[in-house]
């Protein structure tokens, strides 16, 4: 744990998302000094829609990550599969017994389609914050907790709101501060004026930033959701496409050499 919490303070560091174990120890022989759960691509891995894992599930895909690699790995554990915050208190406390490095808790309620609110009002929102830094705390375990507002993904894209809310998150215990979605650089520059010092987390799914440039703003952790699961499935896709619409398999040309990544030398 105590390098998952140095890599928050020494400079910006690129933490990407594994969809599987097989992902997970590339990533790692690439030279990844961290690495982070994707809800998305695992969900994908079953033919699911992100949301559409159990708790257990998730927490079986937890720990298989964290005994696969030897570098510290960070939980997508999306709302702690509870509203109340007693049960993100209690499914925390199983989340980090798993050997994960560090979680986020995000404040997105999952009933925007059904016509709800998709955003927990605030004093609950903090509740559930509090909920997992004791979950945290009384562990033991010293895992980093990532507050995560998530207006930009579902419908509320108010950048003052947002702010307010990481800003309460902080308040309340979160180590590191998280809002998906948001894509330039003036708005990453002012989450991170408004809740510094704290470290900022921020999601590049498009090339909207470099590392150096992120690096520059004051960024401290990187991370890309699931899209490196959705560029996989892309070339997964282009290439069955082909095959099913023209009967040819131009792209099974020039492949990398998987077989070798994980075949022991010794």
């Amino acid at each position: 744990m105590t390098t998952f919490h140095h890599l928050h303070t020494s400079s910006c560091f690129v933490m990407p998302n594994p969809w599987d174990i097989g992902s997970a120890q590339a990533l790692e022989q690439l030279g990844f000094p961290a690495l982070a759960t994707t809800s998305a691509g695992f969900a994908w891995t079953m033919g699911r829609g992100d949301s559409q894992v159990h708790l257990e599930e998730s927490l079986g895909h937890l720990r298989a990550l964290a005994d696969a690699v030897g570098v510290p790995v960070n939980a997508d554990f999306q709302g702690g599969f509870a509203s109340d915050p007693q049960r993100v208190y209690d499914n925390v406390s199983l989340a980090v017994a798993t050997g994960i490095a560090g979680l986020s808790i995000e404040d997105f309620t999952g009933e925007e389609s059904a016509g709800g609110e998709p955003l927990h009002n605030l004093d609950l929102a903090v509740e559930r914050v509090r909920a997992a830094r004791r979950a945290i705390d009384d562990s033991g375990t010293g895992v980093v907790l990532t507050g995560r507002s998530e207006g930009f993904v579902c419908g509320r894209p108010n950048l003052d709101e947002t702010i307010r809310r990481l800003r309460a998150y902080s308040e309340a215990g979160a180590d590191c501060l998280y809002a998906p979605g948001i894509d330039t650089a003036g708005q990453v520059s002012a989450i991170i004026a408004a809740v510094a010092p704290a470290p900022v987390n921020v999601l590049i799914n498009a090339p909207y930033l470099t590392v150096g440039e992120a690096a520059g703003l004051g960024v401290r952790r990187i991370s890309v959701g699931g899209t490196l699961a959705r560029v996989a499935w892309g070339g997964f896709l282009a290439a069955a496409r082909e095959i099913a619409e023209e009967g040819t398999f131009t792209r099974f040309e020039q492949l990398p050499d998987i077989e070798a990544l994980f075949v022991d030398p010794h």
